[in-house]
């Protein structure tokens, strides 16, 4: 029988104002519920405690973003810049260029890449190859782009000038230092063969040294953070390895009861996904101001977006081919792993029931899984689930001072919503 929450998500969808579900779904996680008024409202004030109504995604989206394509226009002078003519240079309009979070992001990261790499500088040349090898500028940095935005939009809430401060800069480094420690990991335990549209460390090197030079760059990422001489910063970042390790052991299980299924589900991909992003925005806020408050806006909307961004993402290993993602599509099954697409087509199709607690390991499940996933509204369901998300995301940080960078989060939180890759 279907649960209750998950039986209101198809009413849900088909009238958007509603907020049954996640008042279910939080009231199940011992967790607040989305206000009703604050979705689709928007203002901001700076008095403490008063957040005032706040921001949400437009209910309707005029013309898609795409993600990947604004993301590799602007990489080569973003991570790798190089100098062009004054006169060779588009004229870009004024509001355009200070709500693009590239263009506001671009000297901070310049040369993100090189400087990590000179933070894994070591003399034996195979163990810097194995370093390197995930730092070649090939990958999204959307995790360091949302630290580099939201620690410039603290500052100026601050009263601060909008520049970072060095600890700031560092905290987007190891941000992305322990991201790509926890890809190398997980291709180890996954057995994957791809990433990024290349082999993987393990599949090049094999999995011993794969397991050693992830652990190796955590402890550089660790070394980092003890240099910026805040020990809260540190405990933050604990708390990433921490959940990112709960989050790997959550994801070999599974629950039998509906209900705890989702919550499961839901609760892995805060910690394998959104911790990350979640504590950084914390770790940034930490540096520049002192007010709790502040630091619990960043924090929540790097939880939201995280979550959004992995939900996406699991929409995208299903609609997404293999060419464009860089990685097999159908990949989340083949580990045995059912995601929020396959949670909501148990719904209508009970058979995945038995699928999802084998773990798709008999001939024809995972091609039968496949279909049932395309023949219900999962795919729908789950894009939905992930919009809002990102309403909540853009709710919080309305409620920082207006700013260029963060009226820049709240376009990307629609890039990472509409991205296809």
């Amino acid at each position: 029988m279907a649960c209750p929450w998950l039986r209101q998500c198809r009413r849900w969808s088909a009238n958007c104002t509603s907020t049954s579900l996640f008042e279910t779904l939080w009231h199940c996680n011992g967790r607040a519920a989305f206000p009703a008024s604050c979705l689709g409202q928007r203002s901001w004030s700076s008095g403490p405690g008063n957040e005032g109504p706040p921001s949400a995604l437009p209910t309707q989206i005029h013309a898609k973003t795409n993600f990947t394509t604004s993301l590799t226009r602007h990489k080569s002078r973003l991570l790798n810049p190089t100098l062009q003519p004054r006169c060779c240079r588009k004229t870009v309009h004024s509001d355009a260029k200070l709500k693009d979070p590239f263009t506001l992001a671009q000297k901070d990261l310049t040369n993100l890449y090189d400087d990590i790499r000179k933070e894994l500088f070591v003399s034996k040349e195979e163990l810097k190859s194995l370093c390197d090898y995930y730092f070649d500028g090939k990958g999204k940095a959307i995790r360091p782009l949302i630290v580099v935005l939201m620690a410039r939009a603290l500052n100026i809430h601050s009263n601060r000038a909008g520049d970072l401060i060095p600890g700031q800069r560092h905290v987007a480094m190891i941000t992305e230092m322990i991201h790509t420690a926890s890809l190398v990991h997980d291709d180890v335990i996954d057995g994957s063969d791809k990433r990024r549209g290349k082999s993987t460390i393990n599949e090049v090197w094999g999995e011993k040294k794969a397991i050693l030079a992830g652990d190796f760059i955590l402890s550089v990422a660790s070394m980092a953070m003890a240099r910026i001489g805040n020990n809260t910063v540190v405990k933050v970042f604990a708390q990433v390895i921490e959940d990112l390790v709960r989050g790997e052991f959550m994801q070999l299980g599974s629950k039998e009861n509906e209900n705890e299924r989702f919550k499961h589900y839901l609760e892995k991909t805060f910690k394998k996904t959104a911790s990350l992003i979640a504590n950084s925005c914390k770790a940034v806020s930490v540096l520049v101001n002192s007010d709790p408050e502040v630091h619990e806006i960043a924090y929540q909307y790097g939880r939201n977006v995280g979550i959004a961004f992995q939900l996406v993402d699991d929409v995208l290993d299903f609609t997404s081919g293999t060419n464009h993602l860089g990685k097999p599509s159908a990949a989340d099954l083949k580990l045995g792993l059912a995601t929020g697409p396959v949670l909501f087509a148990c719904q209508q199709f009970p058979e995945l029931h038995s699928m999802i607690m084998r773990r798709f390991s008999l001939k024809g499940d995972i091609e039968r899984a496949w279909q049932f996933v395309f023949q219900s509204d999962g795919v729908q369901q789950t894009e939905y689930l992930a919009k809002r998300y990102g309403q909540e995301a853009v709710r919080q940080i309305s409620r920082l001072r207006p700013s260029a960078e963060r009226d820049a989060l709240i376009s990307l939180t629609e890039m990472v919503l509409t991205r296809d890759k």
